[in-house]
């Protein structure tokens, strides 16, 4: 009988490196929006359906990818994806108008949906308790590289080149992960403990996860505290540079210092989710949340809104939401069996961007004028996100 792979360090990071592919796609490219607006001569809210449409397809790409790795395995599933994923990257550098971006982006996203809930999916299988939580905030951490280290990146890229060789810098990215999937990562999944019988018995795991009261309530505090970070990461092109008057390159800085905080949470979490239990960590999640939302109502309402009011918001809300996303992610996958694992990452992954991308065209309704759509969109996302954890939390201490 062969031993299941070890979760070593370096292949935690391999998994890590994998599940950025999305934060990557997602931030690379934001410095470039106005310069996209004008090189293809379309409108801020059509640049932005761009992302709306790669987050609907990371939506629907969990939704197929984790039952069917829970059917076929991980790594197979992972490496079909990923091909799609290098593909569409590259077809995105000879994007000719707006809707071919848009439906490539699709695409991408629909492949891409492999980095993130299959990483998340092996990590698990490989690992069990406190060290399950450890493994995901460990991933989580690698992450958050991503958002820190995307829009420097995608910013100089596009002072350099333009926002071609910014697409062109994540085509090279995209095909580096899809070689680390081919040549780093194991199979996880035994062919025992996968779903039997037919694929859609493998999907019908879905609704089996889903009934779970306290998987379902950490799946909505997990996908709505991801869709306050969303919005502020949407919104923030056009907040940043069009009405606080940043530069390209500055936003992009004040952009990563923001996104750091998911680094600092995420190693805080993966040590003190051990000692001082993830339930506890989950509730500072909420009140940093809680203050971050309270602080943008704040400044919007009085007129206050400035550059670093803005960034220091910013950190709070994104630490918050990487405490948040970790502890309910650790939460909600316990309550999942190794056959219905898989699933659980592709409801939780799902739900994220799904409500992200309802999300993030809201943020814009007031075109570059005001920042007061991101601010009540926040507020709204935080509250359920906060709500919902907390009934959660409740029903776990009643056990």
């Amino acid at each position: 009988m062969k031993h299941k792979p070890h979760l070593s360090a370096g292949l935690l990071t391999i998994l890590g490196v994998i599940a950025t592919i999305g934060a990557f796609a997602t931030d690379m490219y934001l410095a470039s929006f106005t310069d996209i607006t004008e090189s293809l001569g379309v409108t801020p809210t059509q640049v932005q359906l761009t992302l709306t449409a790669f987050l609907t397809g990371m939506g629907i790409g969990q939704l197929l990818l984790g039952p069917a790795s829970d059917k076929y395995g991980r790594r197979r599933v992972m490496v079909i994806a990923l091909s799609v994923f290098a593909l569409s990257s590259v077809a995105l550098v000879f994007t000719p108008n707006i809707a071919f971006f848009v439906a490539v982006r699709f695409i991408q996203g629909l492949s891409g949906a492999a980095g993130g809930v299959l990483a998340r999916a092996i990590a698990v299988d490989l690992s069990e308790g406190s060290t399950a939580v450890r493994a995901l905030s460990l991933i989580a951490t690698v992450i958050g590289l991503g958002p820190l280290l995307a829009p420097p990146v995608g910013g100089l890229i596009a002072e350099l080149l333009d926002w071609r060789g910014v697409l062109a810098v994540l085509a090279g990215f995209a095909l580096l992960v899809l070689a680390l999937a081919v040549f780093a990562v194991p199979e996880s999944l035994p062919s025992r403990d996968r779903t039997q019988g037919s694929v859609l018995g493998a999907y019908k795991s879905i609704f089996t996860i889903m009934a779970n009261p306290v998987f379902f309530l950490c799946t909505i505090s997990f996908s709505f505290g991801f869709g306050a970070m969303m919005s502020y990461i949407a919104a923030s092109p056009f907040v940043g540079q069009s009405i606080l008057g940043m530069g390209q390159l500055p936003y992009a800085l004040s952009f990563a210092a923001s996104a750091s905080a998911i680094i600092l949470a995420n190693l805080l979490n993966s040590r003190l989710a051990v000692v001082y239990s993830v339930s506890t960590m989950f509730r500072v999640g909420a009140v940093l949340l809680t203050l971050a939302a309270a602080s943008f109502v704040v400044m919007e309402t009085t007129d206050s809104l400035s550059i670093p009011g803005f960034v220091v918001t910013a950190f709070i809300l994104t630490a918050g939401a990487g405490l948040t996303m970790s502890n309910a992610n650790a939460l909600g996958l316990a309550e999942a069996t190794p056959s219905t694992r898989g699933a659980g990452a592709a409801v939780m992954g799902a739900a994220q961007f799904l409500l992200a991308s309802l999300a993030s065209p809201l943020v814009g309704l007031a075109g570059e004028t005001s920042a007061t759509p991101m601010v009540i969109v926040i507020a709204v996302l935080v509250g359920v996100s906060v709500l919902s954890g907390g009934l959660a939390r409740l029903r776990l201490a009643a056990r």
